[in-house]
């Protein structure tokens, strides 16, 4: 039983760990580095999570062709999630450039990128 859902949704387990693996960076971790990298892991398995979710076996992309019937729905791939999270993408990166950027000012001001230090020193 568990081995039959284990392997029937292995994408989705391995984006559970993917996320479990990012908020542990996020929460645990006191290098502000680490928990932006931790954020990013977590990110990318939400982004893995929705395109996986929008995934259709044996469908094919939303143009006409003749050897496909357009009668059937079932027979096409919605392209929406997967373009939504092109976005998302492309948001994340610019989100990490900034944070990158924050980050660069931080260690010029405070001289330290630990987090229980950087507090105390902004005391």
């Amino acid at each position: 039983m568990f081995s039959e859902l284990f392997l029937e949704y292995y994408d989705y387990w391995f984006i559970i760990i993917l996320m479990i693996v990012g908020m542990y960076g996020m929460i645990m971790k006191k290098n502000l580095v680490k928990k932006i990298i931790g954020l990013t892991i977590f990110q990318m398995g939400i982004i893995l999570f929705y395109v996986a979710s929008a995934v259709k076996w044996k469908a094919t992309v939303p143009i006409y062709t003749p050897s496909v019937p357009n009668t059937e729905i079932a027979n096409y791939i919605n392209p929406l999630p997967h373009t939504l999270m092109l976005t998302a993408i492309v948001v994340g990166v610019a989100t990490l450039g900034v944070a990158f950027a924050l980050l660069i000012m931080i260690y010029n001001r405070y001289k330290t990128l630990h987090e229980p230090e950087l507090l105390e020193r902004m005391k």
